[in-house]
C-alpha cells in the first residue's frame, strides 16, 4: 500500500517544527499562513493523529509529529543528495554502505581508507532498518551487530567479521575497584553494547550489586564516565576507538561480546571483498594514532 504522505507534507512538517511556528513556516515557503494552517490540519486527518499543539505562542510537535519531523528531514536531505548521487555514480565506482549510528565514524573511516578510489555513499540507521534496505536493493552492504541474533531475509548472507569483548573502563581518578566478584557493588557503572544484550548486561551488573546506567550512545557513555569518575562496560573496539591515554581498560565483570556482521546480498560487492580482510581487521583494532593500552 501507498504511503498518503506527500513530499509537500513532509517539507511543511519539518518547517513547522524547525520555526515553532506555522507562520514562519508559511513564509519561509512562500505561502499563507491560512494556507498552511488548512495542509497542516488535513495532513492530520489522513494520518488520523494530530502533529502540533497550536497556539498563539507557537505550533509545539506531539511525539508523533516530532518523528514525522524527524524522518521528513532525513528524507528531505536523502532527495536534495540524490541528483549528486547519481551524477557520481556515473563519474567513479561507487558503493553504498550502512551501519549503525555507534560504530559510523569508525566503519566509514575505515572504509574511506581502505576503499580508496571508490564513491562512498553513506547510510546510519537501525540494524533492521539497514538488513531491510539491503533487501531491497537499496544499499549493497551493511555492517550490524544484530545478523546472529536476527533472522535474515531470504537471498540475503551474513559474513561475521569478528567479534569485540566487553571491557570495564576505569577513567583516570576513579576510585579503585575492591577485590572479588562484589568488586562493583554500591557503585554506579554506565554501560552500552551496540546490540540486543544491552538488558541482559543491565541485569547482569545488578546482580553484582552494582547501579547499571545505561549510556546514550558509546562515545557518551564514556565521556560521561570521565566526567563522573565512574566505570564503564563497552566493546573493546569502541572503548580504543574514544581512548583517553588515562583510561585503564580491564576484562568485562561480565562475560560478553559484540559480533560484527557483513549482511549482503550474495554474490558480496567485488570491491568491497578484495578489502574485507583490511577492512575488517581496521575496523576491530585502535587507530593507529592511540597509545597502545595496558
Amino acid at each position: 500500500m501507498r504511503s498518503n504522505l506527500k513530499a509537500e507534507d513532509l517539507v511543511l512538517v519539518e518547517a513547522v517544527s524547525r520555526h515553532g511556528s506555522v507562520g514562519a513556516a508559511a513564509k519561509e515557503l512562500l505561502t499563507t499562513q491560512p494556507s498552511a494552517s488548512r495542509r497542516l490540519a488535513a495532513l492530520e486527518r489522513r494520518l488520523g493523529t494530530r502533529l502540533f499543539e497550536r497556539d498563539t505562542t507557537g505550533a509545539r510537535p506531539t511525539p508523533a509529529g516530532r518523528e514525522l519531523a524527524r524522518q521528513a528531514a532525513r528524507l528531505l536531505a536523502d532527495l536534495d543528495a540524490l541528483p549528486a548521487q547519481i551524477a557520481a555514480a556515473t563519474q567513479a565506482p561507487s558503493l553504498s554502505l550502512g551501519t549503525i549510528q555507534a560504530l559510523a565514524p569508525i566503519v566509514f573511516t575505515a572504509a574511506q581508507i581502505e576503499l580508496a578510489g571508490v564513491t562512498l555513499q553513506a547510510e546510519v540507521d537501525h540494524g533492521p532498518t539497514l538488513i531491510g534496505r539491503v533487501h531491497q536493493g537499496l544499499l549493497d552492504a551493511a555492517i550490524v551487530t544484530i545478523a546472529d541474533q536476527a533472522v535474515l531475509p531470504h537471498g540475503l548472507q551474513a559474513t561475521g567479521l569478528g567479534a569485540s569483548p566487553l571491557v570495564l573502563v576505569l577513567p583516570a581518578d576513579t576510585t579503585p575497584l575492591a577485590a572479588g566478584r562484589k568488586a562493583l557493588a554500591g557503585r554506579e557503572v554506565l554501560y552500552s553494547s551496540i546490540d540486543l544484550a544491552g538488558e541482559h548486561l543491565r541485569a547482569g551488573l545488578s546482580g553484582l550489586g552494582a547501579l547499571p546506567q545505561p549510556g546514550p550512545t558509546i562515545e557518551a557513555t564514556l565521556r560521561i564516565a570521565r566526567h563522573r569518575k565512574v566505570p564503564a562496560v563497552v566493546p573493546d573496539l569502541a572503548a580504543r576507538w574514544w581512548d583517553d591515554p588515562t583510561d585503564r581498560l580491564l576484562p568485562s565483570p561480565l562475560p560478553g561480546k559484540v559480533m560484527l556482521s557483513l549482511v549482503t546480498r550474495p554474490p558480496q560487492p567485488s570491491r568491497l571483498a578484495q578489502v574485507l580482510p583490511a577492512l575488517t581487521a581496521r575496523i576491530l583494532s585502535a587507530p593507529k594514532d592511540s597509545p597502545d593500552r595496558p
